[in-house]
């Protein structure tokens, strides 16, 4: 009787071993990540079958198994995911009850246009009047998503970085596109939090008294030139854009600018300033009247 009872222990227990290996022993100590899909109306039986096909998991008896115990089966979520033979079963088995689908991490730096974010995406971004709305950030997308996808998760960071100062906008009797596109003036000419207020304060003293805002960085958008130099020829296109031939705003944002510089379009710093320049070697100077503005862009932009 003794020795039945230790063999059939001994069964006992070697099976308790076989499950636990199985299940909680990956198949490789260090494996790369691959892509792994579970396809929508994909049961447990095939996802198991599937992740054992793609040498994931030893065998999908232990995947099966572990996934009825914990009684998850009806929970496993359609999606690419990052996955590695040296995740042990309850790993790989979170990530897919979790939705944890594969992203790729991408940051869009501020002053980026929507082209440029189309370009560094490598897809189209569908929509209109999206220009100053997409809120540069580091994001995780995830690593199928269409360029719809692409815009909601934007915008809604955008009216989530916002909202705390909507009272404030209302308040300063200006409207948020109109913040929005001052923003983006901002976000191109300079770089420093104290020169961006400093400068928000002289555009908006600009607009006020009826004086073409004159922003370089506007004619830029138009011709689409990397350089920071204007030539005459440029000064005389006809675009709304053209904050040197047209008064006022241009109709819309020129990039999508960052919180510092949605805060100085908010927040300006009033000074006896009516002009500024951009030096070189990155420096801005400030002047009070035209002359010296005049005197500097003779001496610095030759």
């Amino acid at each position: 009787m003794k020795k039945l009872i230790s063999f059939l222990s001994l069964i006992f227990f070697s099976f308790f071993f076989f499950l636990w290996q199985g299940i909680f022993l990956p198949k490789e100590v260090s494996a790369p990540e691959k892509i792994f899909e579970v396809k929508k109306g994909q049961g447990l039986f095939e996802i198991g079958e599937n992740l054992e096909k793609e040498g994931l998991i030893k065998n999908r008896i232990f995947f099966d198994f572990y996934v009825v115990l914990i009684g998850k089966e009806k929970n496993l979520q359609a999606g690419k995911y990052f996955l590695s033979s040296s995740m042990n079963i309850p790993q790989i088995t979170k990530k897919i009850i979790s939705g944890d689908i594969a992203k790729i991490k991408v940051t869009i730096p501020e002053g980026f246009t929507v082209k440029e974010i189309e370009e560094k995406l490598g897809i189209k971004l569908p929509g209109e009047n999206l220009e100053g709305y997409l809120f540069p950030d580091t994001y995780y997308f995830p690593i199928d998503a269409s360029g719809e996808e692409v815009v909601k998760i934007m915008r809604e960071n955008f009216e989530k970085k916002i909202s705390p100062y909507k009272e404030e906008i209302e308040k300063s009797e200006k409207t948020i596109h109109e913040i929005i596109i001052m923003a983006s003036l901002i976000e191109k000419e300079v770089k420093t939090k104290e020169e961006k207020e400093i400068v928000s304060g002289i555009l908006w003293k600009r607009l006020k008294a009826g004086i073409p805002l004159q922003v370089d960085a506007t004619i830029t958008y138009v011709t689409g030139k990397k350089t920071t130099k204007i030539s005459l020829e440029d000064l005389q296109i006809d675009s709304p854009y053209n904050t040197y031939k047209y008064k006022g705003l241009p109709p819309g944002p020129i990039c999508n600018p960052g919180l510092e510089s949605i805060l100085a379009a908010l927040y300006p710093k009033e000074s006896d300033y009516w002009y500024y320049l951009s030096t070189p070697d990155g420096k801005t100077l400030f002047f009070k009247t035209l002359e010296e503005h005049n005197l500097a862009k003779a001496k610095y932009l030759k």
